[in-house]
């Protein structure tokens, strides 16, 4: 075999570590040579995480003009520039080219911003060559390397341990549970063990809080679990976003028409006689005003826009198309460990008897552990010792002078198997043993418990009782015990942990975030479904679960764990994920399988974590929102959204921000599609009803640029409505123009287009006739944007002036288009003429009557609804 072989390949838990050490070829006691390491590296390569190629310009630029509406664009700025118009293929080419400005720019800037954030990288490590330790780069690491390893260190590579002394490493990252794993040699047997059952290993990326140990490389770069996981992330596609899917839908379907209506309108007037080019010009811009070409453009501002609203609230988007996907999220699945809890142990609980106080528990938890004083201040060690002496602290015990007082004398350390630690300390002329560890270890130990009297008989079963009640809500439960002796107690771990005293219990836990709970209520009043995917055990996750109110209705929520999952075919997973509230003892395959099952049902799905673990569904999800501050590089790399305070609250106010972004997107394109729709009514029946065509294209061309370009930006900055967060998320399955929208569209256009042939067979001529209708048509779209800025309540309740954008630009559009029917260099340019006030005053009665239909369909719809 050879001595590249990977941990996967050789199961390296599962071998004996002298053993092992033979198979790649080194001795444990001296470490590989230089030369030998040196042949290695060359062999198989650094070890560093295979990056993918930095995304360039021109690679960012091809994914923003892939766009099927820009395509379409494209095409349509050819076909003008082909036909002679090139006002047209440049006004078109120009809105092109600032769609793809800001995505680029969008794009460009996150992930500038998502470097300065990275600081996941293992710079050097302790290693053992030529029977001498040095510190290299960890990128020089190979396997077969003996790595040492000391409190405080990331772990450089996938690691078999040879020794440990007290060794405890929190895999959070990787595993998703908060508290640190306790490592010891012996083989495991079983070769297919979940990673943070593998308590004899120790894996790249993960950190060490208490203890030292030795362990041999059996994996470097992509060949280490984070680099599997890694792998994972590149290999899971990405989804197309709601919007993306829906407008993509919505551009096919409304190109087909077009060119349907357009061909159909050049061959009727071909064969009334009407010269080909013109007819070819005028189907041409008729062709480009039908399809809403300021939408994407509309689509990108609004969204970096969002963005850049969202920034302010602390988080950072990495992909714009995430923040419209939050407003139909139907599912967000997140990860426990730091993102609904604070991924930090407290203490929680305490359990004494007969009124005992408990200065004795705590004097025991501050003298049987291994938690120092840092050096900047704070405690270092395992997670769950340093929690003991910060409630110490709070108890009001002086750590540093009992611990100076009472210096630890001998120590037995804490192992798998034994499942507890104890230490013996001076008391005054005697000693104290003092133990603590799982109560189903320490209590059988155990002959009396103190109390305030004195010792007592206790009745075990009954604490017993009281400690699984505890980890039943979630805790960490610990028994401490102590026992004294008139001299020094033997040597022997057996003789010292028998006959001992039950001093009391004491429970802790990583708890929940304290934004969370709301969060998650904010969650289930906006129609979605709030899901837990966690590492953790089904016992944690249910209590923590539980206390933020994933249950439906008040209930328990349903647990479903990673061996039950994998028992499931997909069939089965997809009949399943509507009813489970908890999936717990996941591992990262399992966690995109639930994604996919969930996205196979229709749902949309956001997937908040932090740990490297989370990154693969991260990825595959909708949308993946990831934490800035506590996140690991590989989680954000993955992610579409970054939050950058790491609260879960802020989940929310992303939702609430995506769904404003797509609600003012509809009414964008309500109010454009019904103004297009206006224009192709009026110059496609115009010729029907026996008069000349009413718009010229430089006038269809005009009137598209000043009634979708600047009111269109404008809806961006509209408000939300102010129960956006009281109903349900819009179904995906959806055309954006659900519901009564197609039919709003409809009436609108058709009365403007009514309107129009009315005021064109009124008209003395033809020159006055086409300028009243180009007037109109841009008049009655100001008006009609004025009227739909609100979805149900009356117009002079919407507070008009809380978008000054839009009446900005509905005010700047009207004075351009004032100045192109009076201004003489634009009635040159647009062929126009100067209106009388009577006509004028026809055009902008068009316009009230427009809004007032809005505001009359309104109001029925009010009334339908009760």
């Amino acid at each position: 075999m050879s001595s590249s072989s990977t941990a996967t390949e050789i199961a390296a838990h599962a071998r004996d570590a002298a053993q092992l050490a033979r198979t790649l070829q080194v001795d444990a006691a001296r470490g590989l040579s230089a030369d030998e390491a040196a042949r290695r590296l060359r062999r198989d390569g650094p070890n560093a995480l295979p990056q993918g190629p930095r995304r360039g310009w021109l690679s960012r630029l091809r994914d923003q003009l892939a766009d099927f509406m820009i395509v379409v664009l494209l095409g349509a700025a050819a076909l003008s520039a082909l036909v002679g118009d090139a006002l047209d293929a440049l006004a078109i080419g120009a809105i092109v080219a600032l769609n793809a400005a800001i995505g680029v720019v969008q794009e460009w800037r996150a992930d500038r911003a998502l470097r300065a954030l990275r600081r996941f990288a293992t710079l050097s490590a302790s290693v053992l060559r030529d029977a001498r330790a040095q510190r290299i780069d960890a990128h020089q690491l190979v396997v077969g390397d003996i790595v040492l390893l000391d409190a405080g260190d990331m772990v450089p590579a996938d690691l078999r341990l040879l020794q440990v002394a007290q060794l405890a490493v929190d895999e959070s990252a990787l595993s998703g549970e908060s508290v640190a794993v306790h490592k010891h040699t012996a083989p495991l047997p079983q070769a297919t063990l979940a990673l943070g059952d593998r308590a004899n290993m120790a894996w790249r990326g993960t950190l060490v809080v208490a203890g030292r140990g030795r362990g041999i490389v059996v994996g470097t770069g992509a060949r280490t679990e984070l680099g599997r996981m890694a792998a994972l992330v590149r290999r899971a596609p990405g989804y197309a976003t709601p919007l993306q899917r829906r407008l993509g839908a919505l551009g096919r379907r409304l190109s087909l028409l077009v060119l349907a209506i357009c061909g159909a309108l050049f061959v009727l007037g071909v064969a009334r006689g009407e010269p080909w080019v013109p007819m070819a010009l005028t189907a041409v811009s008729l062709a480009v005003a039908a399809i809403p070409e300021a939408l994407p453009a509309v689509v990108s501002v609004v969204l970096a826009l969002g963005a850049r609203a969202m920034a302010r609230h602390a988080a950072l988007v990495r992909r714009l198309a995430a923040v419209e996907a939050l407003g139909a999220v139907t599912v967000i699945c997140s990860d426990k460990t730091g993102t609904l809890t604070v991924n930090r142990m407290r203490v929680e609980a305490t359990r004494t008897w007969d009124a005992l106080p408990d200065d004795a528990l705590w004097q025991a938890l501050v003298l049987c552990n291994d938690a120092v004083a840092g050096a900047q201040g704070g405690w270092i060690g395992d997670p769950m010792e340093v929690a003991l002496l910060e409630a110490a602290a709070r108890a009001g015990v002086d750590i540093a002078a009992l611990r100076a007082a009472r210096p630890r004398r001998v120590e037995f350390a804490f192992d798998a198997q034994r499942r507890r630690m104890t230490t013996v300390h001076p008391d005054g002329w005697r000693w104290q043993a003092l133990t603590k560890g799982a109560p189903e270890s320490v209590l059988p130990r155990c002959g009396v418990r103190r109390g305030l009297h004195g010792a007592h008989r206790f009745d075990v079963d009954a604490v017993q009782r009281a400690a699984h009640a505890l980890a039943a809500q979630g805790m960490r439960v610990l028994a401490v015990a102590e026992r004294h002796w008139d001299a020094p107690p033997p040597g022997d771990v057996a003789a010292v942990e028998r006959d001992l005293c039950l001093l009391g219990l004491v429970a802790l836990r990583d708890p929940p975030r304290p934004e969370a709970r709301a969060a998650v209520a904010a969650c289930h009043a906006a129609g979605i479904r709030a899901v837990m995917i966690t590492g953790d055990h089904a016992a944690t996750a249910r209590a923590i679960a539980a206390e933020l109110g994933f249950g439906l209705r008040g209930a328990a929520p349903v647990v479903l764990d990673g061996s039950e999952l994998a028992a499931l075919d997909d069939a089965a997973l997809r009949a399943a994920v509507p009813r489970v509230q908890v999936f717990a003892r996941m591992d990262p395959v399992q966690k995109i399988r639930i994604v996919d099952a969930l996205q196979q049902r229709g749902d949309v799905v956001a997937m908040t974590g932090d740990g490297v673990n989370d990154a693969p569904a991260l990825r595959r999800a909708d949308v993946g929102v990831a934490m800035g501050r506590g996140g690991t590089d590989v989680a954000r790399e993955a992610a579409g959204l970054i939050l950058l305070d790491d609260h879960f609250a802020t989940i929310v106010a992303a939702v609430r921000e995506g769904r404003r972004i797509v609600d003012n997107l509809r009414k964008f394109l309500r109010y454009a599609l019904a103004g297009n729709l206006g224009e192709i009514g009026a110059v496609a029946l115009a010729p029907l009803c026996g008069m000349p065509l009413p718009l010229l294209p430089v006038q269809i061309l005009w009137v598209n640029l000043v009634t979708d370009g600047l009111p269109g930006l404008a809806f961006g900055a509209e408000a939300a409505e102010p129960d956006v967060m009281r109903h349900g998320p819009r179904s995906p399955r959806h055309s954006l123009l659900a519901g009564a929208t197609w039919q709003q569209v409809l009436g609108a256009g058709a009365l403007i287009a009514a309107l129009c042939l009315a005021l064109q067979a009124w008209a003395v001529d033809v020159a006055h006739g086409r300028t009243m209708v180009f007037t109109t048509l841009t008049l009655s779209q100001l008006g009609h944007a004025l009227a739909i800025r609100v979805e149900h309540a009356p117009w002079w309740r919407a507070r008009p002036w809380r978008n000054p954008a839009l009446l900005g630009a509905v005010a700047l559009t009207a004075a351009l288009q004032l100045l192109a029917v009076y201004l003489p260099a634009l009635q040159r340019l647009l062929h126009t003429v100067a209106l009388s006030p009577l006509e004028l005053a026809l055009c902008a009665g068009g316009t009230l009557l427009v809004a007032a239909a809005v505001e009359v369909d309104r109001a029925l719809r009010r009334r339908a609804r009760g």
